[in-house]
């Protein structure tokens, strides 16, 4: 091998909001949002936190989301996306990786994310035990996300092999 070069990983996720008969709280980024329409998934559906999980699986070719934490694991039914991410944040450094940071992007009408920006960066970054930055965009009433259906997230992280 030569020269320790930093890797980096995508991450995708994304979750419809969950049936308006069968409420869920809605966890984003770590954190709980009141009064807002909850995400449908196995886990908490936080797309933000799994995003970044799955940038760092990329990143250091330990597999994704869904071979980590998929729904043939019932461990993980419900499990806080903060959770997954500190999880595979531990896996990632037990592959012999250190993670430099994290970038993510969310990509929804709702909730009003700024307002929360360093709150959200701080639980995540804790987690991750690493800088995650998280911005926040509309996709200006186009797809699923401009009609309010559900919320995507796309994340790049960074990591080099120890």
């Amino acid at each position: 091998m030569t020269a320790n070069i930093p890797r980096t990983g995508i991450g995708i996720d994304v979750h419809a909001f969950a049936p308006a008969d069968q409420p869920r709280t809605l966890w984003l980024a770590g954190l709980e949002w009141p009064g807002e329409r909850g995400l449908a998934g196995h886990s908490d559906g936080d797309a933000v936190a799994h995003a970044a999980a799955d940038a760092l699986f990329s990143a250091s070719g330990t597999g994704d989301l869904g071979t980590n934490f998929g729904t043939d694991r019932p461990e993980y039914a419900g499990a806080s996306g903060v959770t997954l991410l500190a999880e595979a944040a531990r896996i990632v450094r037990e592959a012999g990786f250190e993670i430099g940071n994290i970038a993510v992007q969310l990509v929804g009408n709702r909730p009003r994310f700024t307002p929360r920006r360093v709150e959200a960066e701080a639980v995540l970054s804790e987690a991750a035990g690493a800088p995650v930055t998280v911005s926040a965009t509309t996709s200006d009433g186009l797809g699923f996300t401009g009609r309010g259906e559900g919320i995507a997230a796309v994340a790049t992280a960074v990591v080099v092999r120890l």
